[in-house]
C-alpha cells in the first residue's frame, strides 16, 4: 500500500477544513438538504428500474440500511474538525489516522452490503445496477470516457 507524506496530506486536508465559505454560496445545511433529497430520487429509481422480486425486497433493506448515511459519522466528522485548531500537530495527525481508519470500516461494511445485495440480482438486474450506480453524483460513464489528459481514457473495447 502507497502512503500519502503525513505532512502534505495533513495541510491539504487542514486547508480544505478551514476554506470559508464563499459569499453567497449554499449553506452546508441547505447543500447537504439538497443532496439528501436528490439521493432518495435516485434511489427510488434505482429500485423501480430494478423490478425486484418479493423475494427479493429483503436484501433491497438490507441494502438500504447499510448504504443510508451515517449520522454518528456525520458527527464525529464534525467534531474532530472543531478540534483541530486546538489540537497539536502529531494529535491532528492521529485524528486524522482515527477517522480515516473509521471510515474505511464503513467503506467496507458497505462494500459487503452492495456485494450481498448485487449476488440476489439477475444479470439483467445487475446491468441495470452497474449502469445507474456508475451514474451516481454525476459521474456518469461519458465524463469517465474523457480524452487523455482531461480524464480517465477510454476504456479498451
Amino acid at each position: 500500500m502507497s502512503r500519502i507524506p503525513l505532512s502534505a496530506f495533513t495541510l491539504g486536508l487542514l486547508a480544505v477544513a478551514a476554506a470559508p465559505i464563499a459569499a453567497g454560496a449554499q449553506s452546508p445545511g441547505a447543500a447537504q438538504a439538497q443532496s439528501a433529497s436528490a439521493a432518495q430520487i435516485n434511489v427510488q429509481t434505482l429500485h423501480d428500474s430494478l423490478h425486484l422480486t418479493v423475494a427479493q425486497e429483503d436484501a433491497w433493506r438490507a441494502y438500504r440500511r447499510a448504504s443510508a448515511p451515517d449520522a454518528e459519522a456525520a458527527s464525529r466528522h464534525r467534531s474532530a474538525m472543531m478540534m483541530m485548531p486546538s489540537l497539536t500537530t502529531p494529535r491532528r495527525i492521529d485524528l486524522i489516522a482515527a477517522e480515516m481508519q473509521a471510515d474505511l470500516d464503513a467503506a467496507r461494511h458497505k462494500g459487503e452490503a452492495v456485494k450481498a445485495f448485487y449476488a440476489a440480482l439477475t444479470p439483467d438486474q445487475q446491468r441495470t445496477f452497474d449502469r445507474q450506480t456508475l451514474q451516481a453524483g454525476g459521474r456518469t460513464a461519458d465524463k469517465l470516457r474523457q480524452p487523455t489528459g482531461q480524464g480517465l481514457q477510454k476504456p479498451m473495447q
